[in-house]
């Protein structure tokens, strides 16, 4: 008997009977909605927290001094820009603050920043500039302020120019940021930028103790940490005085870790996969239990052994491919609707996420179909004949 012959026999079994066989292929459906739910959802919030790190500086290492007693001055960060592999060097002040403008007012996070800032972690403006290394020369009280900001104090965006008053103290605004995304570190939103010398002043610190390297590209990262790691510990005397942080090795510790948890929720998620399968056999025995009288006709007219196992095999597999197909087709319903009420995620199906739970799909129908369909082989034609 030909491959589509069978098929077709196959295909005329399941919609003879449609409401079985739907109930039939509800493990797959569940199954394959587990697998692939799960799997895109982990993959979108790594997508997510990587890019978040990224936008940080995925070239960058990150110097934070711990010990109180001794911070850097600010020329002693800055000359490190001078070391070979430094492409930039950018030193930030951070504290909280007051804005007040219009009589309105919001807290607000201060960034003390330089010139270079821009060059190791980028200000995306929508309008205005960004604080320059003159700005820092001058002490200039000029801002570039979070959108946030700008809607809460001036009810718009089109402030540059504008004052307002930080801790009792006036500042211009240069530039304004677009929409940013919140990240765990910070939220640019609801940031004030100032030049790093006035916010020595306005915060009363005058030492760095936090600051930002960018190394050039064609230069070995580690071996400008290497190099970090021998300057400070000439001042400091103790590594545990200060801790340098390599982007790129965080973003390669949180990919791992994402991957491992893909892995353990598809393995978790496959076992409904088996269940949907154990399903399909159950069903599948049923349907050789009604179709006896059937199997014993074909025998009795010619059909081989091959013949009926290829037949039930083919249903199997047809159900678990429909359970499968429509699995995906409601997963990808539910992470658009998801996307569509969460613009900040990005969640989809990718093609070896689908590729694997179709394939897995079809392993449990040809699996979980071998038992029946070899029951419904081994039936002889004379018994088969006589049932009722």
């Amino acid at each position: 008997m030909k491959v589509s012959q069978a098929g077709k026999m196959a295909l005329s079994a399941i919609l003879s009977n449609k409401l079985r066989s739907f109930l039939t292929m509800l493990g797959i459906i569940i199954g394959v909605m587990a697998v692939t739910l799960l799997i895109s959802i982990v993959q979108g919030a790594s997508n997510t927290v990587t890019g978040q790190l990224d936008d940080l500086g995925g070239d960058q290492l990150i110097v934070q001094i711990i010990n109180p007693t001794k911070r850097l001055t600010l020329s002693e960060v800055e000359a490190l820009a001078e070391e070979e592999g430094v492409a930039y060097v950018s030193p930030t002040l951070g504290g909280n603050g007051t804005a007040r403008a219009f009589g309105n007012s919001m807290d607000v996070s201060v960034s003390g920043i330089t010139g270079s800032y821009k060059d190791v972690q980028g200000l995306d403006l929508e309008s205005g500039r960004v604080i320059t290394q003159t700005d820092n020369d001058y002490r200039l009280s000029v801002c570039v302020i979070g959108r946030k900001v700008a809607t809460e104090l001036f009810g718009t965006t089109a402030c540059i120019g504008k004052n307002l008053r930080l801790n009792g103290k006036d500042y211009r605004i240069a530039g304004v940021l677009t929409e940013q995304v919140q990240t765990a570190v910070e939220d640019p939103n609801a940031t004030v930028y100032i030049p790093l010398t006035n916010a020595q002043r306005l915060l009363s610190e005058v030492n760095v103790s936090l600051f930002y390297v960018a190394v050039e590209e064609e230069a070995d990262m580690d071996a400008v940490k290497a190099l970090l790691d021998r300057k400070l510990l000439a001042k400091y005397d103790d590594e545990d005085d200060y801790l340098i942080v390599n982007m790129a090795d965080v973003i390669d510790i949180i990919d791992t870790i994402m991957g491992t948890l893909e892995l353990l929720l598809a393995a978790i998620a496959g076992i409904s996969l088996v269940v949907g399968g154990i399903g399909i056999m159950n069903i599948m025995l049923v349907s050789v239990t009604e179709r006896t009288r059937e199997i014993g006709i074909r025998k009795a007219i010619g059909a081989q052994r091959g013949d009926i196992i290829v037949q039930f095999m083919i249903e199997s597999v047809i159900l678990s491919l429909f359970g499968g197909i429509i699995g995906m087709a409601v997963s990808q319903a539910v992470l658009t609707t998801v996307n569509i009420l969460h613009p900040g995620y990005n969640f989809a199906i990718s093609f070896n996420t689908g590729a694997v739970a179709l394939g897995f799909s079809i392993l449990v129908g040809l699996v979980f179909g071998i038992y029946p369909a070899a029951k419904a082989a081994g039936l002889k034609p004379i018994n088969a004949l006589r049932y009722e």
